[in-house]
């Protein structure tokens, strides 16, 4: 029996294999269809590469010419400096109004007593300070040298850039608050 049994699978083994295959390959049409309507979807566009313009060299044609890194003229080895010896006293003990910018300070009236003229100058602070020909205000060692109704005028110690000192005119006017 066994070996009929075993026949029989052997006839109907091809006929199962068929018929299984068969089940198993359903129809796919609607994939098709997917795909054929996501590549019409989907056009792509790249763009064109820009065109560059090709490179053109420049000549420098100003090699002749004075370096613009090198000074414009060599100063002269014997003179000093400071030929004119003007420079600051850093001995002077500083004074009070020489702790503030000038263009801070402001003259706010003039005091007369025993024909000496003092002038009258208000720090940041709102301090009003009593000055007189000879004192020193502002940060660039400026001496006083007028007192009057309308102005103080002093002369200032500055540096002239090349390690030497210049004096300079300054004044403070009279101001309003």
């Amino acid at each position: 029996m066994h070996n009929r049994l075993s026949n029989n699978i052997k006839k109907l083994l091809p006929v199962v294999l068929v018929m299984a295959l068969n089940a198993c390959s359903q129809s796919n049409d609607d994939l098709v269809q997917f795909i054929e309507t996501t590549k019409t979807k989907h056009l792509g566009s790249v763009q064109p590469l820009p065109q560059f313009k090709p490179y053109q060299n420049f000549t420098y044609s100003a090699a002749d010419l004075r370096d613009p890194f090198e000074p414009a003229f060599e100063a002269e080895s014997n003179e000093k400096p400071n030929a004119s010896g003007l420079r600051p006293d850093s001995q002077r003990p500083k004074e009070p109004l020489e702790a503030f910018p000038l263009d801070t300070l402001r003259m706010v009236g003039i005091l007369v007593q025993n024909d000496v003229t003092w002038g009258l100058v208000k720090d940041p602070n709102n301090v009003v300070h009593r000055v007189q020909v000879g004192n020193y205000i502002g940060q660039n060692e400026g001496q006083i040298i007028a007192v009057n109704e309308q102005q103080i005028d002093l002369i200032e110690i500055i540096s002239d850039g090349l390690g030497g000192y210049i004096e300079r005119s300054a004044s403070l006017a009279i101001g309003t608050d």
